[in-house]
């Protein structure tokens, strides 16, 4: 008898815990998945945005002033910080003047290991735009504060004014111009600020290039 009980005892016991052993098991084991879902998503998180930098960096023109930083593989003769002149040109040893400005810092690394490839047999070039000085953009006008700005990434119309300190209240929201130089044609852009922050004809909030002006009337 005594031994029946001892064995219905345990029975209830086994009962009782089980689900709980159960259900703690199913806790870790999704605080675990969830664990590793987290650091998978923080790891993609992390790439995708090292690859829209690296992009960036790619598609960016390079333009006058700014500062360019060249090496040559085991070579430290041929290790420059080179500032890109007014004209777009940068001097660099062995190869002498080369044209900088207009073009992507993996363009004008490939047309110097072509250079450099006559004095230096394999060389191995590295090339990086150290420092952002020529993208810059002007607001004037009507604006809390007007004036020159470098830029260290692509704004639109809006961030400008915003950079530019706003509208003052004298501003005629309606009226701005955005004036645009290529070569030897200005091309002019209207904006109406009020309409764009009420949500209408956001087409006119663009993308601002190097050397654009922003007129607040």
């Amino acid at each position: 008898m005594l031994r029946m009980i001892v064995i219905l005892m345990m029975a209830w016991v086994l009962g009782v815990c089980s689900p709980s052993l159960l259900y703690a098991g199913e806790s870790v084991q999704d605080a675990t998945q969830n664990a590793i879902c987290s650091s998978q998503n923080a790891e993609c998180s992390k790439a995708t945005a090292e690859l829209s930098t690296l992009n960036a960096e790619r598609n960016y023109i390079i333009g006058p002033g700014d500062v360019l930083d060249i090496s040559v593989w085991k070579d430290e003769a041929l290790t420059r910080s080179c500032v890109v002149r007014p004209d777009g040109v940068i001097s660099f040893p062995l190869i002498g003047e080369v044209q900088a400005a207009g073009r992507t810092a993996s363009q004008l690394k490939t047309e110097m290991e072509k250079k450099l490839t006559r004095y230096v047999p394999e060389a191995i070039l590295s090339l990086e735009v150290k420092q952002v000085n020529s993208m810059i953009i002007y607001v004037i006008g009507k604006v809390n504060s007007p004036g020159r700005f470098i830029l260290n990434a692509d704004i639109d119309v809006l961030q400008a004014l915003a950079t530019a300190g706003g509208l003052n209240v004298f501003a005629k929201g309606g009226w701005i111009k955005i004036f645009r130089q290529d070569h030897n044609k200005t091309t002019i852009y209207p904006f109406d600020y009020d309409d764009v922050v009420g949500g209408k004809h956001l087409e006119q909030n663009i993308y601002l290039n190097r050397g654009d002006v922003v007129v607040v009337p």
